[in-house]
This record gives C-alpha cells, structure tokens and sequence, in this order.
C-alpha cells in the first residue's frame, strides 16, 4: 500500500458535537460529528478503514454505526454502498452503543478513517489511500 495522503481542509472531529444516546430514558451510548478532509465528495463504499478509540479504549466495529442521510450503516456494510455519497459540506455521525455512555467531561477521540481516491491511481489495482482521521478532545457538558 502507498503512503496515504493527508491535507487537512477542516477539522474531521466536530467540535462540541459529543454527546450521550439516549434509548427509551436510558444512557445507551454516545455520538459525535465529522466531516470529510478532502476538496470532494465520495462515496461510502470507497472507505477502506474505520477505526475508533475513545479514552484509549478501542471501540469494537460491531459496536459503531455510520449515520448519514437519516440512515444508520454498520461499519462492515460500509463496502457495498456505493450508491451512498458523502457530500463535502455536510457532516456524518458516529454513533456507538455503549452501556452507561460516556461520563461528564472531556475525552479524547482518536477516529481513523481511510478511504480510496477512486480518480487517482497509483497502480492497475490500488488506487491512492486518503487519511481522513484525526485525533482531538471533546467535551459532554449533561
């Protein structure tokens, strides 16, 4: 695999977008924002990689949900939406189940996503990885 490339247009991790999932009156989980870092829109099945780690604690992929357009995906559906485009203007939301959510206060969020420019090249086969991750500190103010 290449060298990924990474050019950071905005910030990927929304800021004060962390925030507890609530399910029937009950702490359930946790969500927060991002958004593409890229000059274009792509979609959803060009995403290679996603990966999160809250608090140093890795997120299991069973357990986070990709939320665009109203609809929530599952990480390992991800490949096969290739009818799902991520304009680069609107923001996406991830969403985690997680019993209790997260405690008042800050946490640090480390999101990797990667995903394939499908309109460069690099070999007959692979095209050039994109390093849409970032990593940042939010805060849950309940």
């Amino acid at each position: 695999m290449a060298i990924a490339m990474k050019l950071h247009y905005v910030d990927v991790i929304q800021d004060n977008s962390l925030k507890n999932v609530y399910v029937n009156g009950k702490k359930d989980g946790y969500k927060f924002d991002i958004r593409l870092s890229c000059y274009r829109g792509h979609f959803l099945s060009l995403i290679n990689e996603l990966e999160l780690s809250v608090d140093g604690e890795e997120v299991k992929k069973e357990d986070m949900f990709f939320c665009l357009h109203g609809k929530e995906f599952g990480i390992s559906q991800l490949h096969d939406l290739v009818s799902e485009f991520w304009q680069i203007i609107e923001p996406a939301t991830i969403k985690v189940f997680k019993n209790g959510g997260l405690l008042t206060g800050e946490h640090e969020i480390d999101f990797k996503m990667i995903y394939r420019c499908p309109y460069m090249p690099i070999s007959d086969t692979e095209y050039m990885p994109w390093d849409s991750g970032q990593k940042k500190t939010l805060t849950i103010a309940e």
